[in-house]
């Protein structure tokens, strides 16, 4: 049977992945006071897509939650102004969110079952180019020289990893809240890369197969 817990949301209009960074600019008051208490006990809260409604709340906004998210542990935290915290964080946990409700002050809580983790799953042959394409671009960031705190993946870059390959995509790619909502919730990691790779082949993100690849 699988866990579940309580605990405190985000909603963005990104999706995090388990391994996946993410850099956050915290400046609303119902989000500043759950920072402070995650840092100070060393909790996560939980990243969950927003299918429709604004990350900023306004008054006439009404926000959407998909019902998928992931678990973010802070890793960094800095307050350079009054009122301003700038946190890293790095997803750990896939969950489904069987429940959620909003509290007095807009903050969200939400009952999340917590999925198992992927087993580490070889790339089949024919799936291959999409972590060719991946590394291909973090080979660009690193001679670009952008520094590994603005790189928007981390190490160890698990390339021959179905799970890993198909969860930086994911995150990577500019598919619907929807999508990102329904590949965090794909058990299987081999059937999620498949999924992305359709997604790279539309957009003619993958690399050309060798010219001996293309001969009958």
């Amino acid at each position: 049977m699988a866990a579940s817990c309580t605990i405190p949301l985000f909603p963005l209009g990104n999706a995090l992945f388990p391994d996946g960074i993410m850099h956050l600019r915290v400046f609303e008051v119902r989000y500043l006071d759950m920072i402070r208490k995650c840092i100070a006990n060393g909790s996560s809260f939980g990243v969950v897509p927003l299918l429709a409604g604004r990350e900023v709340r306004t008054p006439q906004g009404h926000e959407v939650l998909a019902d998928a998210g992931t678990l973010a542990r802070i890793v960094e935290s800095s307050a350079p102004m009054p009122g301003l915290l700038q946190v890293v964080c790095l997803g750990t946990r896939r969950f489904r969110l069987l429940s959620a409700r909003e509290g007095k002050y807009g903050l969200w809580q939400g009952e999340a079952e917590i999925l198992d983790d992927d087993e580490p799953v070889p790339i089949p042959a024919p799936l291959q180019a999409g972590a060719d394409a991946l590394g291909a671009l973090i080979a660009d960031l690193q001679q670009r020289g952008t520094p590994p705190a603005l790189m928007p993946l981390s190490p160890p870059f698990r390339l021959d990893e179905c799970g890993w390959v198909a969860d930086r995509w994911s995150e990577l790619l500019p598919l619907s809240m929807a999508e990102k909502a329904e590949l965090l919730l794909m058990p299987d990691p081999g059937q999620r890369l498949a999924r992305i790779h359709e997604a790279l082949a539309q957009r003619g993100l993958l690399p050309d197969p060798p010219d001996d690849a293309q001969d009958p």
